[in-house]
C-alpha cells in the first residue's frame, strides 16, 4: 500500500516533528526540558514547521508534545521535535484534542506509519518532476509494496528557496529515517543538500543535476540555476502555448458527443460506454495539444454517422471490467442523488454487461480501433498507450495488430 502526503511552505501539514538549522545539532537528539515561561521568538523557519506540525496533529489525533525551546551557543537555538505520549503516564504539555479524535485516530496513524519506509520529496519550484518520478519509481516495486505489506509514505515540500528551510527537512528526514529526493536548480542548493545528508547520513538522489549537467555540456551554455516560475523567468507566448489553448477549448465543445459535425476535425476520437474514463481522458491529451473529442456509447443509442465518415485511425476504444464499472456507477449514482429505484438500469450488473457486450460488438464491427483496457490504470497509462498508437500510426511504424486489446 502506498499512502501520498502533499506538502509545501504554503502552510500544509507534516508527517513529523519540526526542527531548525542549528550550528551542531544531531539528529538523533531526544532530551527535553520544562517549557520556559518567557518563549523567545522563533525564527521564520522554525515557527512554520511548528505550525504545519501542529495542523498535522490537530488532524491526525496524535498526542504530541509541544515543542520546547533551549539556549544554545553562537546565539542560536533549537526546538526538542514533538514526542509522541507512550502511555506511561509522563506528564507534558501537548495541544488540545477530544477523547474522539484520540480513540479514533490514533490507533489508525500509528497502524499506517507502523514500519513504513518515508521518502522526502524536496523541491524550489511545484515539485512536479519530483513527484512523478517517484511515483513512476514505486511502480517497480508493486510485489514488494502490495504483496509483502511494506508502506511507504511519500512527502512533498514545494517552494523551498533558502538554505535554512532546506537544512529543517533535511534533519527532519535524518530523524525519521527518511530518503530525500531533490529537484533544486540552484547549484548552492544543491550543493548544500548533498553536504547535509551525508554529513547527517541521509540517503539522497538529486534528479536534476545530473541531466542539466549533461544538457549544458551539450549545449555548450550554463544553466540559468533559476526554478520553474522563479520572477527572473519569461515565459514568452510561443506557438505551441496557442496550440494547447485550442485544443483545449476544442474538446471541452466536443465532450461527451457533442457537435458530431465536427468530428472530422479531431486529431483523437475516443469512444466507450459511460464512466470509461473518456473526459478526463480527454482532457489531460488535450493539454499535451491534441484535439479530442469523445463519443458515448449507449445500448440503444445510434452511434453518430460522422463518427464512421473521419479517418478512423483516429478513433480509440475504451473498455472496463465489469465489476469495476458497477462499482463506479453505483459511486456516481449515489453522488448524484439518485434513488435506489432510478439507478437500477444504469447500475445493475446485468445491465453493465449488456452494455459492454453491445460496445464490443461495434469494437469487433470497426477492426481498425485499438481496444484499450483502463481497469486499474491511470489516466497518464492509458494516455501513453493512446499516445504511442497515434504517433505509431502517424509514423507508419509497428503497427498494431487487428482487434489487440491494450
Amino acid at each position: 500500500m502506498i499512502s501520498s502526503s502533499t506538502l509545501s511552505l504554503s502552510g500544509l501539514p507534516q508527517q513529523s516533528s519540526p526542527l531548525i538549522a542549528g550550528p551542531t545539532p544531531e539528529p538523533k537528539q531526544t532530551s527535553h526540558r520544562p517549557p520556559e515561561p518567557d518563549h523567545r521568538k522563533l525564527n521564520k523557519g522554525s515557527s512554520q514547521l511548528i505550525r504545519w506540525s501542529r495542523a498535522r496533529a490537530i488532524r491526525s489525533g496524535l498526542k504530541l508534545d509541544r515543542p520546547v525551546q533551549r539556549p544554545l551557543l553562537q546565539n542560536s537555538e533549537v526546538i526538542d521535535p514533538p514526542v509522541r505520549r507512550s502511555g506511561d503516564g509522563e506528564s507534558s504539555t501537548s495541544p488540545n484534542y477530544s477523547s474522539d479524535e484520540e480513540d479514533g485516530c490514533v490507533a489508525e496513524m500509528e497502524e499506517a506509519a507502523a514500519g513504513a519506509k518515508h521518502i522526502y520529496m524536496v523541491s524550489d519550484g511545484t515539485g512536479w518532476t519530483a513527484e512523478h518520478s517517484v511515483n513512476a519509481a514505486l511502480g517497480q516495486f508493486e510485489h514488494c509494496l502490495v504483496d509483502r505489506g511494506c508502506p511507504v509514505l511519500t512527502h512533498l515540500f514545494s517552494g523551498i528557496e533558502d538554505v535554512e528551510q532546506l537544512m529543517e527537512i533535511i534533519k527532519q528526514a535524518a530523524r525519521e529515517g527518511a530518503m530525500l529526493i531533490y529537484t533544486l536548480a540552484d547549484e548552492n542548493m544543491a550543493a548544500s543538500a548533498r553536504h547535509a545528508c551525508k554529513r547527517w547520513g541521509v540517503p539522497s538522489t538529486d534528479i536534476l543535476s545530473p541531466i542539466t549537467e549533461a544538457i549544458a555540456l551539450h549545449l555548450g551554455v550554463s544553466p540559468s540555476g533559476l526554478p520553474r516560475g522563479a520572477p527572473g523567468r519569461k515565459f514568452p507566448l510561443t506557438e505551441d502555448y496557442f496550440k494547447r489553448i485550442d485544443a483545449i477549448e476544442f474538446t471541452i465543445k466536443q465532450d461527451d458527443g457533442a457537435l458530431p459535425q465536427n468530428l472530422h476535425k479531431s486529431d483523437i476520437i475516443l469512444a466507450g460506454v459511460s464512466r470509461t474514463g473518456k473526459t478526463p481522458l480527454s482532457i489531460y491529451l488535450a493539454q499535451k495539444g491534441f484535439k479530442v473529442a469523445n463519443v458515448p456509447i449507449v445500448m440503444g443509442v445510434s452511434l453518430p454517422k460522422a463518427l464512421f465518415e473521419v479517418d478512423q485511425e483516429k478513433v480509440f476504444a475504451l473498455t472496463i471490467n465489469p465489476v469495476v464499472l458497477q462499482t463506479i456507477r453505483r459511486a456516481r449514482s449515489k453522488t448524484l442523488g439518485f434513488a435506489e429505484e432510478m439507478r437500477t438500469n444504469y447500475s445493475e450488473m446485468d445491465h453493465v454487461r449488456q452494455e459492454l457486450d453491445f460496445a464490443c460488438k461495434i469494437f469487433a464491427q470497426n477492426p481498425t480501433w485499438p481496444v484499450i483496457e483502463v481497469t486499474g490504470k491511470a489516466i497518464e497509462e492509458t494516455a501513453v498507450t493512446v499516445l504511442r498508437l497515434y504517433q505509431d500510426r502517424k509514423n507508419r511504424c509497428s503497427m498494431p495488430r487487428i482487434s489487440k486489446r491494450y
